[in-house]
């Protein structure tokens, strides 16, 4: 299905549907219910996080430029401090690893679906002489929730990724997170939502891989803690992530954006301990989208890796410093990602990752 999903996006096909149509009726009974279950909370608009990181390393060497892009979990909503953000994170333990210091811009808008990313690449490279090392884009949930085309959603997110490479930037991709493990979500829903969550991420990863970004699948977002521990690990609306959350997401994408930079050597030699292995691409995309925290990178066409990182400790969490050319957080001119579109809703129905 993925191969499929990724064929028809590439070649114009048309659209693959993630359900069956006998599902129909009883996924609109549970989605329903789902609304009315999840985001009995609430979760606070995130907090923008833009700024400069390592201020310590600052010296002869530029900052390295990293942006977020994607939905409200790139934006990091679910966390009220900004050294909460999955943004914060990666770009404290970026500039830890490499000594140098970072500059963080996020352009990612909550309840964002693929079809934003068009959007959100054009106002990153609307700014040449800031263009971006290195970009991490998180995206997918909301198309499963609104039921968009799977081979809309990928090629939407294709494009922005052969569009970010063209412009000299590397790209990671942080695949469809599970939808199953919402808690509040029963049973067939559950089922159906991880079933449809794992075909795109797969689809995802193998029309990343093919214009030269990386994948690291978020899965259960990431890993099976969110469901050993859902009520630490989530929110206070049951969606979104909590700080935990974000730094255990943080934790799985930050090797993979450290070994895209080369400030982590990278070896030929695959691991079998912790089964890496090099695979069609399809099946490497199909295998992480079943274990989070896999990185997928491409190797000889139609080959690719399958690597599984160490995850590394990240640094104790840091609030951004103001820069010239970011402005302070909150300010005018300081961050584009908390400025709304107009009719956006920013609530914390299942609609709205």
């Amino acid at each position: 299905m993925a191969r499929r999903i990724a064929a028809g996006a590439a070649y114009g096909g048309g659209s693959v549907g993630l359900l069956g149509a006998a599902a129909v009726g009883v996924v609109l009974a549970e989605v329903q219910l789902a609304k009315r279950l999840v985001g009995g909370g609430s979760a606070p608009v995130p907090p923008s996080a833009d700024g400069r990181y390592g201020v310590a390393f600052a010296g002869g060497t530029a900052p390295l430029q990293l942006v977020l892009l994607g939905d409200s979990t790139a934006a990091g909503q679910g966390v009220r401090r900004a050294g909460q953000t999955p943004g914060a994170l990666l770009a404290s333990g970026l500039a830890a690893v490499s000594e140098r210091p970072v500059d963080l811009r996020n352009v990612a808008q909550p309840g964002a679906r693929s079809d934003d990313l068009e959007r959100q690449v054009s106002l990153l490279l609307a700014d040449p002489s800031r263009a971006p090392d290195i970009c991490v884009i998180m995206i997918g949930a909301n198309d499963v929730t609104h039921r968009m085309p799977a081979t809309q959603s990928v090629r939407c997110l294709t494009t922005a990724v052969r569009r970010l490479r063209t412009s000299g930037a590397e790209v990671v991709v942080g695949t469809c997170p599970d939808l199953g493990t919402i808690e509040p979500v029963y049973q067939p829903l559950r089922w159906l939502a991880r079933r449809a969550s794992r075909q795109l991420a797969a689809a995802q990863t193998i029309g990343s891989v093919e214009q030269g970004g990386r994948t690291v699948s978020l899965g259960d977002l990431l890993g099976p803690e969110f469901e050993a521990n859902p009520r630490e690990l989530f929110g206070p609306d049951n969606y979104h992530p909590s700080a935990e959350g974000y730094a255990t997401a943080a934790m799985a994408l930050l090797p993979t954006v450290c070994a895209v930079l080369g400030l982590w050597p990278e070896s030929d030699r695959l691991d079998g301990a912790r089964r890496e292995d090099m695979l069609p691409v399809a099946k490497a995309a199909s295998q992480a989208a079943r274990e989070a925290g896999t990185e997928v990178t491409g190797a000889r066409a139609p080959w690719a890796l399958l690597k599984h990182r160490r995850r590394r400790r990240l640094p104790a969490a840091t609030e951004p410093h103001p820069h010239p050319q970011l402005g302070p957080p909150g300010e005018q001119g300081g961050s584009t990602r908390v400025d709304r579109r107009p009719g956006t809703d920013t609530g914390t129905s299942p609609r709205h990752v």
